[in-house]
């Protein structure tokens, strides 16, 4: 998701030239077509608001709300009525045979048509790709939606999407170069996308691949010629480091993951408990669903990596939504992973989950509206592990070190302290789970073949190193498995598992004790918890404040003079990065898992946060944008008119 003023774009001066290339035409004998007008549709990742802005947001799925939209990057397939030249070659028809191994179908074929391509594919001039991976993306997909006792939707999906990462020039310098002084990330680099047939059907898959493999080709040539101009007109580069790394190939086959789950048991369950929001008059809005994800990777390089690795994800969301008194819409939730479906809560759980969300939804309604206030703060684990994500995680993905329209905000900080002494950060996505909770940003390999690794940011407060993908930054020439991305989208150095870990910890209840201190000693009447958190979004780009805002929907006035907690309502918290950092007083001993989806450059995908309670000296809210429109006029269907008006007194809940 993005924020309501991101836009799509377009890369602007990729959309002319077709470049004449040898490589033979699928279909028998070709004569040599005369050379004519080509049209790119290369849409770049719509993650810029239209200001330029950087932005990248955690969010739990599904997630309703008017004012977000999710973005994908279109296919970039380069359509010609040029030049496809020459007639079959011997090279071709050698070519046909699988190559020799105990493979998978599917990736017989792709080595097969690999290796023609690298062999044979060429412009006039010489120019010929120095690498090139398929990587291809099998998912069955499937969802069950219930609301208010009844099957909403039920879907099951089955695709295969093809990426073509295709390079030209050398590892120091190639078509994925930044093209300065075009804005944002200004990079003409992109994947060729297609969908491929469900069957191992060869003539189908192999007459794919050539025919996007020859649009890639051309594209990439295109963008090279483009970068070596840039490079011409623009002041010498900060970074020297190479555009592509270079990386031990890696073979794993892991067996291909298939559907473990039964709809109509799921369907009968979901809609047994989403009947319970009928109790619920003021809750508007309600589902319970459940997401299943089954997928299988394969990624085949021009280096050598044969790599096929499978995941299972099983997501349980509950979620409702209301609209209080004066116009302020409402909305909470809950959520359940799991990697298998055996994993995830029984029907009782699930429903004292879903009366939870409900009760606290009521409690909104007759809340306060918060004010805008600094002051010290403690943020409960899941909602502490959603603010290190954003004011931290992305500002340490490497590709943003080397960025010249990043904030670049630790890029000169390796070696010194950032964060307090007892402080430490990892992202290891080869953690599978954490306290038995399965985790979503746990893999094997990354979407550029790499092994995923464990990788110390930050020890005893001193930043160590940056996640990084094949997009080397100066002093770090390697991939340390981050490079990851959603189908369709070009690989950047990502988040997987962000665990934070304190070396000195304190009961929660120490911890709202020193809340309660630290603000009588501000001067403070009160402090905040926050309880619970939807996600957040934070701006790394040197266009815009290097700010960030992270959504809290459950949050409490902690009084200094022992008056109840009071639940608030209308709050954001806001802030910039650095000063946050410096204001941690202690830590919790109470690690717990917040699961997410993450959108950025490189598309959705999974990530888990995971981080104790923090107390923080001061944290800035402000007040959240309120909807004018009224409530309903007249009660639901079945409510009486005393339970229309959602008395709170029947129907709250106690903290």
């Amino acid at each position: 998701m993005t924020p309501a003023d991101a836009t799509f774009f377009d890369d602007a001066g990729l959309s002319s030239g077709l470049l004449p290339c040898t490589i033979p035409s699928r279909i028998g004998q070709a004569s040599p077509r005369a050379a004519g007008p080509a049209t790119l549709d290369g849409f770049r990742s719509g993650d810029m608001p239209a200001a330029g802005k950087r932005i990248m947001q955690i969010v739990r799925l599904p997630r309703f709300h008017p004012q977000t939209c999710a973005f994908r990057i279109a296919g970039a397939i380069l359509t010609a009525t040029g030049m496809l030249a020459s007639a079959a070659t011997p090279a071709r028809a050698q070519s046909q045979k699988a190559p020799p191994g105990d493979l998978p179908p599917l990736m017989r074929l792709l080595e097969a048509e690999l290796a023609y391509s690298m062999e044979n594919l060429r412009t006039p001039e010489g120019t010929r790709p120095y690498y090139l991976a398929y990587t291809v993306y099998e998912e069955h997909t499937g969802t069950v939606v219930c609301t208010l006792g009844t099957l909403a939707a039920r879907t099951d999906d089955h695709s295969r999407q093809l990426n073509i990462d295709l390079r030209v020039g050398d590892y120091a310098l190639d078509n994925s170069h930044q093209l300065r002084g075009r804005g944002g990330t200004a990079r003409g680099y992109s994947v060729t996308t297609a969908q491929l047939p469900l069957s191992d059907d060869e003539p189908s898959i192999r007459h794919l691949l050539w025919l996007n493999t020859d649009a890639a080709f051309k594209q990439a040539v295109q963008v090279f010629q483009q970068v070596q101009t840039n490079l011409q007109v623009k002041v010498e580069e900060e970074d020297q480091s190479d555009d592509f790394s270079r990386e031990k190939p890696w073979t794993r086959l892991d067996p291909p993951a298939s559907p473990t789950f039964d709809p109509a048991s799921w369907t009968d369950r979901l809609r047994r408990v989403s009947a319970l929001a009928k109790e619920y008059p003021t809750v508007y809005q309600s589902s319970l669903s459940l997401g299943a994800y089954v997928g299988t990777t394969t990624i085949v390089t021009s280096e050598g990596t044969r790599v096929q690795s499978s995941q299972t994800r099983y997501r349980v969301t509950l979620q409702g939504a209301t609209k209080a008194d004066d116009g302020m819409t409402l909305s909470h939730s809950d959520d359940f992973n799991a990697a298998g479906p055996s994993r995830l809560p029984d029907e009782k759980a699930l429903a004292d989950a879903f009366r939870r969300v409900l009760d606290q939804l009521v409690a909104l309604r007759a809340a306060p509206l918060a004010q805008p206030y600094t002051g010290p703060a403690i943020l409960r684990n899941r909602a502490s592990g959603v603010f290190f994500h954003e004011i931290f995680g992305h500002r340490i993905e490497g590709h943003r070190q080397r960025d010249v329209a990043e904030g670049q905000t630790f890029t000169k900080k390796v070696g010194k302290q950032i964060l307090p002494t007892f402080l430490s950060v990892i992202d290891d996505p080869t953690l599978p789970k954490f306290g038995g909770i399965d985790l979503r940003g746990h893999y094997v390999f990354d979407d550029e073949g790499v092994p995923a690794s464990r990788v110390t940011l930050v020890e005893g407060g001193i930043l160590k190193t940056f996640l990084m993908s094949r997009t080397p930054v100066e002093g770090f020439p390697v991939s340390n498995g981050h490079g990851r991305r959603a189908p369709g989208n070009a690989c950047v150095s990502r988040q997987g598992n962000l665990l934070v870990e304190s070396a000195q910890t304190v009961s929660f209840d120490e911890l709202r004790r020193r809340l309660i201190e630290t603000c009588t000693q501000q001067g403070k009447p009160y402090g905040l918890l926050f309880e619970d958190i939807s996600g957040g979004f934070t701006f790394t780009g040197r266009a815009g404040p290097q700010s960030f805002k992270v959504l809290p929907v459950v949050v409490y006035r902690v009084y200094a003079d022992g008056k109840p907690d009071e639940l608030i309502r209308g709050v954001d918290i806001v802030g910039t990065p650095l000063s946050c950092f410096e204001r941690i007083l202690a830590t919790g001993d109470d690690p717990a898992v917040f699961n997410g989806t993450c959108g950025a450059e490189s598309g959705w995908v999974p990530v888990s946060a995971i981080s104790p309670s923090i107390l923080v000296e001061n944290i800035e809210i402000e007040k959240r944008e309120v909807d004018q429109s009224r409530p309903p006029v007249l009660p639901p269907p079945g409510a009486s008119v005393a339970r229309a008006g959602g008395d709170p007194e029947k129907e709250g809940i106690k903290k």
